[in-house]
């Protein structure tokens, strides 16, 4: 018998995994309690950028291995293997996760699971909630009904290739035949040698958030050098080079700039260090809360570095901030350092213009009262500051000279040090960087 799968939520996650299993060549449904995005996917269309996932979509929904309706009953009906793929924010007023539509989706879902059906959890998750679904599924479901987990690891802009080529798959399972269903799912990418690790239930829940915390704490790192770098007189860059060469260390993740954002690493940091409290561990990650203090800070730094710049006002002065998604290739503008600092300048009294060439109409939601522009020629007219704030490359490619003729003012803060220092200051401009020299 060949697999069906059910993906319970389409947002960023589900809708890539599920349009992705469909790629391998199973028969997907992909359930939402929003209509609206329902019907914009079956259209073949993603309701959020993601280079290439469109491309798959439409391909699998053509080939009718993949359609999508917001019925968790045929779900229930139609799959052998579900797939819990809903968001898990952070809770409004506490650090901890909002687990409501984990808890949710499974409690909707119980009352028509087959018997035998595997439930698989993919989201991410505070250690213990598998053994919670499973309790709860004992109680509610049909005989048989197991439990897995199998963490996410996307990157925004190349979540297509992460789920198609992922650099490693983690189960978390209680039997044998729970992964021999999830070895059957990846039998595609295991034949290409991805590794395959099996686990227990809470070291699969605790990889995804293990693995976040440590990338954010390696970001907020190289953050802190910038920090010294500026008091020292010396250059993160070539400071960030210099210790990248160590095969201990790499030189991924050691970029100084604004620091992380998004939908994932802020939340999951929080949440991880709030679950450890509950579990009495709270010491073990007291590291994180500097973690995040730093990420913060050099938000506030920019600004202050900004309000310098400008002759120690804002009032009066017109700033254009290039970038409003927290990084290049996605739409998604959530927890944007970008973004929060184009905020933090409106609300001193700088006349403040963003342009972003995916992320405007997300911004536009979150902070309609903020001016845009899709242009960034006449994003860029008549500033008396750039901020560069998301490391697009269309920014990289902008040429200093052009710019030149149109601001009012040629003052540049590149807040992801990825632009040419000296192309920008043979055009005229006093270009500041996040812990580098002024000249």
């Amino acid at each position: 018998m060949t697999l069906r799968l059910s993906v319970i939520g389409t947002g960023y996650l589900g809708a890539t995994h599920a349009a992705c299993m469909a790629e391998l060549g199973f028969e997907v449904i992909g359930i939402d309690v929003d209509p609206n995005k329902v019907a914009i996917l079956q259209t073949g269309k993603v309701p959020f950028y993601e280079p290439g996932l469109d491309e798959v979509l439409e391909r699998n929904i053509a080939a009718g291995r993949l359609h999508f309706s917001t019925s968790i009953q045929e779900a229930a009906e139609f799959a052998d293997i579900h797939f819990i793929c809903v968001g898990t924010p952070q809770l409004a007023g506490a650090q901890k996760a909002d687990m409501s539509q984990v808890f949710g989706s499974v409690e909707a879902l119980a009352p028509y699971l087959k018997p035998n059906s595997l439930v698989v959890g993919k989201s991410t998750v505070p250690v213990g909630t598998a053994n919670e679904i499973e309790l709860r599924l004992k109680a509610t479901a049909a005989t048989g009904v197991e439990v897995a987990w199998n963490p996410e690891f996307l990157r925004e802009g190349f979540a297509v290739e992460d789920t198609l080529r992922p650099d490693r798959l983690v189960v978390g399972v209680r039997s044998q035949r729970a992964e021999d269903l999830l070895r059957e799912v990846y039998a595609p990418l295991l034949e290409i040698n991805t590794p395959f690790l099996v686990t227990d239930f809470p070291t699969a829940e605790l990889v995804k958030v293990a693995a976040n915390s440590f990338l954010a704490t390696k970001i907020s790192f190289i953050n802190a050098m910038a920090e010294v770098c500026e008091a020292a007189g010396a250059d993160v860059t070539e400071l960030a080079q210099a210790i990248g060469y160590d095969p201990r260390i790499g030189n991924r993740f050691l970029a100084a700039g604004l620091g992380f954002g998004g939908g994932c690493l802020p939340k999951d940091i929080r949440a991880f260090m709030a679950r450890a409290g509950e579990l009495g561990a709270d010491e073990a990650l007291m590291f994180l809360r500097e973690v995040d203090q730093i990420n913060l800070r050099r938000r506030t730094h920019t600004v202050d570095l900004a309000r310098k710049v400008l002759g120690g006002e804002f009032v009066g002065k017109s700033v254009t901030v290039l970038g409003a998604t927290f990084k290049p290739n996605s739409d998604d503008v959530r927890d944007s350092p970008s973004l929060d600092i184009a905020v933090a300048m409106s609300n001193a009294g700088a006349k403040v213009k963003v342009h972003d060439p995916k992320g405007l109409a997300n911004a536009a939601r979150v902070y309609p009262n903020m001016a845009y522009e899709q242009d960034v020629l006449k994003a860029l007219d008549g500033a008396d500051l750039i901020i560069h704030g998301t490391e697009w490359n269309e920014y990289r490619e902008l040429d200093p000279a052009a710019v030149a003729k149109v601001v009012n003012s040629r003052h540049i803060i590149d807040g992801r040090n990825t632009l040419d220092p000296q192309a920008w200051r043979n055009a005229g401009f006093t270009y500041r960087a996040l812990g580098r020299p002024n000249a």
